[in-house]
C-alpha cells in the first residue's frame, strides 16, 4: 500500500499496532487523480477502520475485534442469527488442523467476500474510474474448506514433503528454524498429504469465486477496459523440511504468484507471456499506476513490473532478534543469513529449484557465496550492522530456545459474541 521496502515503511517485524507510515498510498493515489476506490476484505491496518485512502471498504479482519471491531463480516453473521458462531469449527488461524466450514456456504469468507466485490461493483459511480482491492485471508489458516472442495481433493495424490540434506538433522538447524520447528507439531507424511488436500481445496474455492468476480465484470461491459493483478503476501512451506507457515525464504514461503492482466490488447502484458524479473509487494503499486498513466510518487523504492528497469539483485528481511532472516537473490543463486548463531545457506536456484543443496561450504561456490554475501551486507541497517564485523557477516550468539509449548494452540480464536476485550493491542494475537 505504500509501494516501499520495509526500511522505508518501517515494520519488518509485524506489529499489530503500528499506525500507516505518512507516505502516499496506493488508493489515496488513485483517488486524488479521480478514481473511486473501494476495498473488500482484510487490510490488516491500525487502527483497523482506517480506510488508507478507500472511500468504502468492507471488512474482514480475521477475528482481531481488539484492534477495532467488529469486522462487517462479524456483523452479517450477526444479522443472520450466527452472531460470534464465525470460528465455532474450533481450527486455529496459525494451525494445520482441518475440517469441513461449519455454516452456510454463504457465509464461507472466501464466498462472502467475493459477493461484497461484485456488489461493490454493481454499485459503483459511472461517471468516474474504479480502483478496487479484494482480499481473500484464505488459504491461510484456519483449514476449513467447503465440505464440497474437500471432497474433490480426496482422491487427489499429493507430493511427499520436501525434505533438503540441510534439513535433516533438525538439531542443526539454524535457532531461527527451530523455533518454526517447535511451534507446530510433527505430522506425519499422511497427515501432511491430507492437511494439504484440505489447504489446496481452498485454493480452489478461491479460484471459482474470483470467476464470479470476473464474471460481474464482464456482465457490466468493464473487463475488457480492467487491468487485474492477482497475488499473495505469503506462501506456506506446509510441511516441507519440518517447517510450517510464512516469514521464510525458501520457494514454499516467498515464491508467491504475480499476475497482470492488462486492458484489452494491452501489449505490456501479452497473454501467456512470462517474465522471471525479481520483484516484490514494494512493486505493486508503481506498477498499477504507470499502467494507469498516473505519477508514480517520489516515495515508492519499488519499481514497475512493466518497465525496462531490471533489478540485479532482490533483497528481503524478515524479523529480528533470534527469529531475524535476510535473504538475496540475482534470480539464480540465493543466499539466506540466520543472524542468530551466524548460519548462511546458499542455493543454486536454476539447477535446484526446490532448494534441497545447501552449497554454502561446497568450495566451487566459495567465490558465489562472498559475492552474495557482499551484497547482502549493503543493503543491511538498524539493528543488523551490529551483526557485521571487518565487512563479513558475524550474527551473534542466540540465547537458548525455552522449551516448547502452545498454550493458545496457536492463536485460537474463540466465540466472538459478545466481543473478546480490547486486552493490549500490541500483542501480535495471530502470531503462534
Amino acid at each position: 500500500m505504500t509501494g516501499t521496502d520495509p526500511r522505508t515503511h518501517g515494520d519488518r517485524v509485524f506489529i499489530p499496532d503500528l499506525v500507516m507510515p505518512d507516505l502516499p498510498l496506493l488508493a489515496e493515489t488513485f483517488r486524488n487523480a479521480g478514481y473511486q476506490t473501494g476495498a473488500v476484505g482484510k487490510l490488516h491496518v491500525y487502527p483497523a477502520r482506517n480506510r488508507i485512502g478507500f472511500e468504502e471498504v468492507v471488512s474482514f479482519e480475521e477475528g482481531r475485534p481488539q484492534l477495532g471491531g467488529p469486522d462487517d463480516w462479524e456483523i452479517d453473521l450477526a444479522d443472520h442469527g450466527e452472531a460470534g458462531n464465525g470460528y465455532a469449527h474450533g481450527m486455529s488461524n496459525n494451525g494445520y488442523e482441518f475440517r469441513p466450514w461449519h455454516l452456510s456456504e454463504a457465509q464461507h469468507p472466501t464466498n462472502w467476500l467475493s459477493r461484497q466485490m461484485c456488489r461493490m461493483i454493481q454499485r459503483r459511480d459511472p461517471t468516474r474510474p474504479q480502483f478496487w482491492h479484494l482480499s481473500f485471508n484464505f488459504p491461510h489458516p484456519p483449514i476449513v474448506p467447503i465440505a464440497a472442495y474437500l471432497d474433490a481433493y480426496r482422491a487427489r495424490s499429493m507430493d511427499e514433503p520436501l525434505l533438503g540434506d540441510w534439513a535433516e538433522d533438525p538439531d542443526a538447524l539454524p535457532p531461527a528454524l527451530q523455533k518454526v520447528r517447535r511451534n507446530w507439531p510433527e505430522l506425519t507424511s499422511e497427515k501432511i498429504k491430507n492437511m494439504r488436500r484440505a489447504f489446496h481445496a481452498q485454493c480452489t474455492q478461491i479460484d471459482h469465486q474470483l470467476r464470479r468476480v470476473i464474471g460481474t465484470l464482464r456482465e457490466h461491459l468493464l473487463l475488457d477496459d480492467t487491468i487485474i493483478l492477482f497475488t499473495s503476501d505469503h506462501g506456506d512451506m506446509l510441511g516441507d523440511n519440518g517447517l510450517y507457515a510464512k516469514r521464510l525464504m525458501y520457494r514454499g514461503s516467498a515464491h508467491v504468484p504475480m499476475i497482470i492482466m492488462g486492458p484489452q490488447g494491452d501489449e505490456a502484458t501479452t497473454p501467456g507471456s512470462v517474465d522471471d524479473r525479481l520483484v516484490g509487494m514494494q512493486d505493486i503499486m508503481p506498477t498499477l499506476l504507470e499502467m494507469a498513466n498516473i505519477d508514480v510518487p517520489d516515495s515508492c523504492t519499488g519499481k514497475s513490473m512493466i518497465s525496462g528497469t531490471r533489478r540485479k539483485y532482490f533483497y528481503a528481511e524478515a524479523m529480528e532478534d533470534t527469529g531475524a532472516t535476510r535473504m538475496l537473490t540475482d534470480g539464480k543463486m540465493k543466499l539466506i543469513w540466520y543472524p542468530a548463531g551466524n548460519h548462511v545457506q546458499l542455493f543454486d536456484m536454476e539447477t535446484d529449484p526446490e532448494e534441497l543443496r545447501d552449497l554454502s561450504k561446497v568450495p566451487d561456490f566459495e567465490s558465489d557465496r562472498n559475492r552474495m554475501e557482499k551484497h547482502l551486507i549493503d543493503h543491511l541497517y538498524g539493528i543488523d550492522l551490529e551483526w557485521v564485523r571487518e565487512g563479513k557477516l558475524h550474527g551473534f550468539t542466540p540465547p537458548e530456545l525455552p522449551p516448547a509449548e502452545n498454550r493458545s494452540l496457536s492463536a485460537q480464536r474463540g466465540l466472538h459474541y459478545p466481543e473478546p476485550p480490547k486486552g493490549d493491542i500490541s500483542k501480535a494475537l495471530a502470531a503462534p
